[in-house]
């Protein structure tokens, strides 16, 4: 007698963080100094939902989502002159108006 394989579901969690742990360190490697907007284009072209960072000397600094990048974009905060090693510092400010 056989006992019925039940199947397990696992629910991928798709929280909008700016930089995650390196946990997966898999997936493009990009310098940090590229824009959010060619960011949001590569990641749309290579079909994936994250992009490793990496520093002038190709070492990793971080890890940031399709997600969170999406989320900034629509913010008032959101600029094109937005670089993703801006996101290791924190949240995005708004930028002030020079009158």
């Amino acid at each position: 007698m056989t006992t019925p394989v039940q199947p397990q579901h696992q629910v991928a969690e798709h929280s909008p963080k700016a930089v995650v742990d390196y946990g997966d360190t898999s997936g493009p490697r990009v310098c940090d100094d590229m824009t959010v907007e060619v960011a949001l284009s590569l990641m749309a072209g290579a079909r994936v939902d994250h992009l490793v960072l990496c520093d002038g000397d190709d070492q990793r600094t971080g890890l940031v989502t399709l997600a969170r990048l999406a989320v900034l974009r629509s913010s008032p905060a959101y600029t094109d002159r937005i670089r993703l090693r801006d996101l290791l510092d924190g949240p995005v400010r708004p930028a002030r108006r020079s009158t």
